[in-house]
């Protein structure tokens, strides 16, 4: 299990901890302009390389892969450190996004192949506090390690990458030693390496226009090329799957199956939500409340808290009851009103109701992640589990991506007119006045600038606020208001929208149908599957791993079942005595 989570910590601290370092990295380099295609090329090749480790690992076993992710991921960490220009970061970036797309979907497949249904609820928790956990400690390290200059004679910013390399290595040991799987029978189908290129063609121009569209511009001539190639290449993705047929990186056969396919939107929806309102709740910290990168992140533990607190409860009572339709309800409704609450936070709120509504919001996350990721795997059978996995990550991160673009677009597009207005409303208050006029013969370079900027009704005074937000810290309380409260009310119109999304995700759950969870792992469901029917307990089988029938449902375990479950074995009704529902240790 150790294994397993220093994992998920390599590829859930990483894009945390580089957020923040990426302007001092960009300054290093002399590559500002540049700086959101190291973003973009790691965000590219993890998303490309999801689906893939899920479907190879399906094919040839997990541990080789999850250990070759690892691999790939500190070989990229350490070049990363030895960037000399942001063409280079960007290069190595992309290599080691290669590396993150396994980390995470297959650290949850071993775990669903090890540990049934109802037992992983508990588990997951611990990835979930994981993940939380690093959404607090990422910004602060990065704002410590790129604010130093130098640490041991290396550049402050390089240990931002340079820190991933002792955790990988020992994540390396632990899964090499302590991971015992099964080895799997070797595949002779071929790996569906057309499905993979068509998809890079179709996912890549809409990556790179979800994160360069506000820039270029979305009607802009190459956003308008990146759409008709990336729909092209969708298109064709969907044609190569279907003559692929189950052997695809994708089998369109699951989505037949109707827990899945709507988990998948589900995910879709979710993702675009919780990506969307994280990622605004760090711009109100630092923008509106003046916060550092690295006191903002501290000030999200409510969120965390909320979520881990989510994660465990709803962990424990799915592991003691078998049930878990209630949980993403609770989820998506807790959720819908944090997103909501968080509309009517302004610039003159305090800040703990904004962390009592970031506490609710997290607590809706943690109830609704991972029965969402324990429900997927559990829909389809366990000979599936690697790519109903990483399928349920692949599509929760375009949702993400795409849910990002889209909020934050809403929220540049609200802030010229809403801080024009807050401006003009300004320039009639006496104390403004005063405070623009002394401002001008201010030692404050940044008062000093805008202050003779709007005495001269110069309007790109201004507008370089807009540019380079971090200038609001540096101005006056008088002067930064304006700022400050049209900031304030863009964000609380993007939440709102993000409030539309998570209802929308409410509405979806609603219509969600709760299969009965399996009370095996994966592995030893499988092995019951191809061994069982030969003896003729074929019956048995189905009952203690919830397989499914033909009409692509899942049939419960029988009452008895769950009942032995529930005491920590599970009894066979040929007399072989009680089994565990383990089949590997981590």
């Amino acid at each position: 299990m150790s294994g397993l989570l220093l994992g998920m910590l390599l590829a859930a601290l990483d894009q945390t901890i580089v957020s923040t370092a990426i302007r001092t990295i960009a300054d290093d380099l002399d590559g500002y302009s540049m700086q959101a295609w190291a973003t973009t090329a790691y965000l590219i090749t993890a998303t490309l390389a999801t689906p893939l480790y899920g479907k190879l690992s399906d094919m040839f076993g997990r541990k080789p892969f999850f250990m070759a992710a690892i691999s790939i991921f500190v070989v990229g960490s350490l070049l990363c450190t030895m960037a000399q220009s942001m063409y280079e970061l960007a290069a190595f970036r992309a290599f080691q996004g290669l590396g993150a797309g396994g980390l995470m979907s297959l650290a949850l497949t071993i775990l669903g192949d090890i540990v049934s249904p109802r037992e992983r609820a508990k588990y997951q928790g611990y990835f979930l506090a994981v993940f939380g956990t690093s959404s607090v400690i990422g910004p602060v390290l990065g704002g410590v390690l790129a604010g130093q200059d130098s640490i041991l004679g290396i550049s402050g910013w390089r240990w931002v990458f340079l820190v991933n390399v002792p955790i990988g290595l020992i994540a390396l040991g632990v899964v090499s030693k302590v991971l015992k799987l099964p080895k799997r029978p070797h595949s002779t189908d071929r790996v569906d390496w057309w499905g993979v290129l068509v998809l890079a063609i179709g996912l890549v121009p809409l990556l790179v226009v979800a994160e360069q569209g506000r820039e270029w511009g979305w009607g802009s001539g190459r956003s308008i090329l990146c759409y008709v190639i990336g729909l092209l290449g969708v298109i064709g993705f969907v044609l190569v799957e279907k003559s692929m047929k189950d052997k695809a990186l994708i089998p369109l056969r699951m989505f037949a199956n109707k827990t899945f396919a709507l988990g998948v939107v589900i995910s879709v929806v979710v993702g675009s939500a919780m990506f969307g309102g994280i990622s605004l709740l760090p711009q109100y910290l630092q923008v509106v409340r003046g916060s550092s990168p690295t006191l903002a992140g501290l000030q999200m533990l409510p969120m965390v808290l909320g979520m881990m607190t989510g994660s465990v409860v709803s962990g424990q009572l799915i592991s003691r009851t078998g049930r878990y339709r209630i949980f993403p309800l609770i989820g998506a409704s807790m959720l819908t009103l944090g997103l909501f609450l968080l509309h009517f936070v302004n610039a003159d709120s305090p800040l703990w109701v904004a962390m009592i509504f970031m506490a609710c919001t997290g607590f809706g996350l943690g109830n609704l992640m991972q029965p969402l990721t324990i429900a997927v795997q559990n829909a389809l059978p366990p000979k599936d589990m690697g790519v109903s996995t990483a399928a349920a990550t692949f599509f929760r991160q375009i949702g993400g991506t795409m849910g990002v673009a889209v909020f934050l677009s809403i929220l540049f597009a609200q802030l010229t007119p809403n801080i024009s207005t807050e401006m003009k409303s300004a320039a009639t208050d006496p104390a403004f006045q005063h405070a623009v006029v002394e401002a001008a013969h201010s030692s404050n370079p940044a008062d000093a600038a805008l202050a003779k900027g709007l005495l001269a009704q110069d309007t790109s005074a201004a507008g370089g606020v807009l540019k380079d937000s971090s200038i609001v810290q540096q101005l006056s309380p008088e002067l930064a208001r304006p700022f400050k409260v049209g900031f304030a009310e863009s964000m609380s119109t993007v939440f709102l929208s993000v409030t539309g999304m998570a209802l929308l995700a409410l509405i979806l759950v609603l219509f969600w149908k709760e299969v009965p969870l399996r009370t095996v792992g994966g592995i030893e469901a499988a092995r019951d599957v191809a061994t069982k029917p030969a003896d003729g307990d074929g019956p048995d089988v189905v009952e203690r791993a919830g397989l499914l029938t033909a009409g692509g449902e899942a049939v419960s375990p029988s009452q008895d079942v769950l009942a032995n479950s529930a005491n920590g074995t599970v009894g066979s009704t040929n007399g072989a005595g009680p089994r565990s529902g383990g089949a590997g240790s981590a």
